[in-house]
């Protein structure tokens, strides 16, 4: 009998990393405290064997979380607050709601819906799923709320339509595609309006404090281009990076239209799911109008649906993916966090500042838009890494000669794109990562070829396209 899931061997790496970053404490750079160095041992330990996986992600999570406090790097009462993140609630609040598409069998209707009128081709369902991102993208400032919320449930109800599951090792036919596909049309759509996630709205507070200002349309005119290039050219490059074993289905009209038919009339059950999902909807694109929190919209619509009976409590307290999410996200959030309050990050922002004196504005600008991008490894929330990094990097940039609104707006669009990295970039990577359709592996190497992609857009074409439109 298999009395043990712990894989002991992947625990030598982490362990390796760990122990020789404690050694080096006292050699450690100047400015950055004892506590700090701790922190940051603990966390690029629990990255690594995140990667490892001596655990599921949930066990090495709470193995970093208990280490922590153990070695006295935090408190307890302060290290509980973890749990207490809005954006981790607001996922589990997500997972919970995708059930109800799932239990009623709404989801399954739309998926049939999508496979009848764009489903003669994978690569059609992925541009549709996308457009439908981009309709709710402007008026929807929470990216995970987008994601997970509105397009989840409908990706998870078309694989099952296709049988592709990761249950039974068939995810590839074509559901790890769709989520993939997902994921990238989320962050292109985050990147190109200023109300489609809230670090974009941190990002022009921190700028109107250097005196620079940007409109909703200059936002928008300046990712313009870059935005249409990603959105044509996104879905059909993962096509070709990770393609799915079902490309093309010609009946599918017709077996989709025959299922539809057998389902019958929808019932008081979907169309309770239905309303509910387009009260969460609304309340999600006017949250700002209306001072509601995009979590609190999360809890509203499974209240209802406890209420509406559309969901029990069991099926609450049975969403394995939401419960799993609480646990390792809310600690990798609070962990990167205590980088920057502890001062870390600031150090790191102030080194990467007096690295580069003297040299000349557009190099300048090239290199703290990248330094930028990948130092998103060490964050678990784009808000985060935005009120860390941003204000510091922007300082550089015009210190240096790099025009303000350009410096603003190229860091800004970072700040979306960096989510193009770990599976705890942000809210839509765990959202989608944690529906176990895409493997670590691939999840981290896709997104490492797919961010150099979007450097070269968002930075190359994204510079020419705003001298041309005259923002420097």
């Amino acid at each position: 009998m298999k009395t043990s899931n712990v894989k002991f061997r992947a625990l030598i790496i982490p362990l390796i990393i760990g122990i020789s970053f404690w050694l080096c404490t006292p050699v450690r750079p100047t400015g950055v405290s004892v506590t700090a160095w701790h922190m940051l041992l603990i966390f690029l330990a629990t990255i690594i064997a995140c990667i490892t996986q001596p655990l599921p992600i949930a066990g090495v999570a709470l193995t970093g979380f208990t280490i922590m406090i153990l070695l006295r790097v935090t408190d307890f009462e302060t290290a509980i607050t973890a749990f207490s993140n809005k954006t981790v609630w607001l996922i589990a609040m997500a997972y919970m709601i995708s059930r109800g598409f799932a239990k009623t069998g709404l989801g399954k209707r739309i998926a049939l819906l999508f496979v009848k009128h764009f489903g003669q081709k994978t690569l059609g369902l992925s541009y549709a799923i996308e457009a439908i991102d981009l309709v709710t993208s402007p008026a929807t400032p929470s990216n995970t709320a987008r994601a997970g919320g509105i397009i989840y449930p409908i990706i998870k109800s078309l694989s099952e339509v296709f049988n592709s599951n990761p249950k039974d090792k068939t995810e590839r036919k074509i559901g790890s595609y769709l989520i993939f596909s997902e994921f990238h049309a989320n962050i292109v759509t985050s990147a190109m309006f200023m109300t489609a996630m809230a670090p974009n709205l941190i990002a022009i507070g921190l700028a109107n404090s250097f005196g620079i200002k940007i409109s909703w349309m200059e936002w928008f005119i300046a990712a313009l281009l870059p935005g249409i290039i990603c959105l044509l050219t996104v879905p059909f490059i993962i096509y070709k990076l990770y393609p799915p074993e079902i490309k093309e289905t010609p009946n599918a009209k017709k077996w989709a239209e025959k299922q539809l038919a057998t389902m019958g009339h929808i019932s008081k059950r979907e169309l309770s799911m239905l309303f509910i999902f387009i009260i969460a909807l609304l309340l999600w694109m006017f949250s700002s109008i209306l001072n509601l929190d995009a979590t609190l919209v999360g809890f509203i619509a499974v209240l209802l649906l406890l209420f509406t009976s559309v969901l029990s409590v069991d099926d609450v307290l049975k969403e394995k993916g939401s419960w799993n999410v609480i646990i390792w996200f809310s600690v990798l959030i609070f962990m990167a966090n205590e980088l920057n309050t502890l001062g870390f990050i600031p150090w790191l922002s102030k080194t990467i500042s007096h690295a580069m004196s003297g040299m000349g504005w557009i190099t300048v600008l090239i290199i703290i838009s990248i330094i930028y991008f990948y130092s998103h490894y060490f964050f678990a929330s784009q808000a985060a890494h935005v009120t860390a990094m941003y204000s510091a990097l922007l300082g550089v940039a015009i210190a240096a000669g790099v025009p303000g609104k350009l410096a603003a707006l190229m860091l800004a669009f970072v700040t979306a794109i960096y989510a193009s990295s770990t599976q705890y970039a942000n809210g839509p990577a765990s959202v989608l990562f944690g529906s176990n359709y895409i493997s670590q592996k691939h999840w981290w190497s896709l997104n490492f070829a797919m961010g150099i992609y979007y450097l070269i857009i968002w930075l190359g074409v994204g510079m020419v396209w705003t001298n041309v439109i005259g923002i420097w």
